[in-house]
C-alpha cells in the first residue's frame, strides 16, 4: 500500500522559524509534501540546501510586499504541474496560493487573509472567502481530488476555540466565517482532523500575549481539507501541539494513494 504523509504549518516567519530548528525537525520526520504558510520572505533570502539534498523540492509564492505573508510547497514527489497563484491578482500579490499536482491528486497549500487588522482587511477577508470559493469548485470540475490544506484563520467551530462566548464577534470567529466553512464542507469536503479527534482543547494557534500557549488558550484555524471523492483514503490524521517553531503547530494527514 503506497501512502504519502503531508503537513501544513504555518511558520510566522520561515527565517526565525529555521533559527528555532525547523531543518533538523524535518529531516527527522521526512514527510512527503509540506505546505508552508507565512514565510515572510523571498526565496532568495533562505538557504534550502540542506532541505534540498535529502529531497525536497521548494515552490515558492512570495508576496510583492517584502517581509510579508507567502507560502512554499516543499515536495519529495516532483508534481507534474504547478500553479502559482489563482489567478486573482489582488492575492497572488500577497503570496497565498501554490498549487501542486501529482497524477490525479492537486494539492493547494493556501494562506487566507487575517481581518484582525480593522474593517478594511476584514472585508477583503470575506471577498477573498467568496472567490475562493468559487476558485475551488472551478478547479473541482477537472481535479476531484483535492486536497485543500493551510491557514484559514477562521475557528470553525465552538469545540475550536478556548472561549467562544467572548470571542463571538471576534475576527476568526464571526458567524459570516464560520458559516463559509461550514459550507465549504457541505459543499464536498472532509475536515480530516475531525474525522478522528472530537475531543475539546486541541488547537493549532496561540496568541503570542498573555501567556496563552502555556496555558493552551488557543484556536483551531490550520486544516487538511481534503474533497469527499479521497474520504476512504485517510489513514491518519492529527495536530501536533509539541511543535514549537512558530506561534503556530503543524497539522498532519497520512493519505493512501
Amino acid at each position: 500500500m503506497k501512502t504519502i504523509e503531508l503537513i501544513t504549518y504555518n511558520v510566522n516567519g520561515i527565517r526565525a522559524a529555521i533559527k528555532k530548528g525547523l531543518v533538523d525537525w524535518i529531516k527527522q520526520n521526512q514527510f512527503d509534501v509540506i505546505c508552508f504558510q507565512e514565510t515572510k520572505a523571498q526565496k532568495e533570502q533562505v538557504d534550502l540546501g540542506a532541505l534540498e539534498e535529502i529531497g525536497y523540492h521548494p515552490y515558492w509564492l512570495s508576496a510583492e510586499k517584502k517581509g510579508y505573508s507567502g507560502v512554499l510547497t516543499l515536495s519529495k514527489i516532483k508534481p507534474d504541474h504547478v500553479v502559482y497563484g489563482c489567478g486573482l491578482k489582488h492575492y497572488d500579490n500577497e503570496g497565498r496560493s501554490v498549487r501542486l499536482d501529482f497524477g490525479d491528486v492537486t494539492v493547494l497549500n493556501t494562506y487566507f487573509p487575517s481581518g484582525t487588522s480593522g474593517d478594511l482587511r476584514q472585508s477583503f477577508k470575506i471577498k477573498f472567502l467568496d472567490e475562493y470559493f468559487d476558485f475551488i469548485h472551478d478547479l473541482k470540475r477537472e481535479r476531484k481530488k483535492l486536497i485543500v490544506c493551510g491557514d484559514y484563520n477562521i475557528a470553525h467551530n465552538e469545540i475550536d476555540i478556548h472561549n467562544p462566548k467572548s470571542n463571538k464577534d471576534t475576527s476568526g470567529f464571526k458567524p459570516e466565517e464560520r458559516a463559509w466553512v461550514t459550507k465549504f464542507l457541505e459543499s464536498g469536503f472532509v475536515d480530516t482532523f475531525r474525522q478522528f479527534n472530537n475531543e475539546p482543547h486541541i488547537y493549532s494557534w496561540w496568541s503570542q500575549r498573555f501567556n496563552s500557549r502555556a496555558q493552551n488558550k488557543g484556536w483551531r484555524i490550520d486544516y487538511i481539507n481534503v474533497s469527499k471523492e479521497m474520504e476512504k483514503q485517510i489513514l491518519e490524521a492529527k495536530i501536533m501541539m509539541d511543535v514549537v517553531h512558530s506561534d503556530h503547530c503543524p497539522v498532519y494527514l497520512k493519505l493512501r494513494i
